[in-house]
């Protein structure tokens, strides 16, 4: 929502992720944005004690891809958690309705074959303002966010 900031949060709350792996799938397109997402959330595993080597980045061309680009790397590496981290904007077509439901039917299916948690930090904004807003602005950063997430679902197992 619009009044959240992304990145508050109460660090006592965290679990420690010190003995912890994840992977972290990135769209290449909106890289500004997808840049600010990964740096967010990056930092944020880091803090909470992932070591540098515990943290795998797999970039993908676009966000539609980061369905496959996230099964590639559940298959390939053995990941506590698999953060995937996207930006689609609106457009004049219904591309972005496409592309953002096929990703979250994509990271939900994900969700439900592994047994590992699959987050969702795809951006669906109607603007790059949003869009910016959300990734280090206004509005804190939503790779925070997945890290924070990523974190706590690692202990549900």
């Amino acid at each position: 929502m619009a009044t959240t900031n992304l990145s508050a949060y109460n660090p006592e709350n965290i679990p420690d992720a010190g003995n912890k792996k994840f992977g972290i799938i990135v769209s290449e397109w909106n890289n500004k944005i997808t840049g600010a997402l990964l740096s967010g959330a990056k930092t944020t595993l880091l803090k909470h004690g992932v070591k540098e080597e515990n943290i795998l980045i797999q970039y993908v061309p676009g966000s539609f891809e980061l369905t496959f680009g996230a099964k590639a790397m559940a298959e390939q590496e053995s990941v506590d958690a698999i953060i995937t981290l996207g930006c689609v904007i609106r457009g004049g077509t219904p591309h972005f309705e496409y592309v953002c439901q096929g990703v979250t039917q994509g990271i939900t299916a994900l969700n439900i074959q592994y047994k590992i948690p699959f987050i969702f930090g795809l951006l669906t904004t109607d603007n790059e303002q949003q869009a910016l807003d959300r990734a280090g602005g206004i509005h804190g950063n939503k790779g925070d966010e997945a890290a924070i997430t990523a974190i706590k679902m690692t202990n549900i197992l």
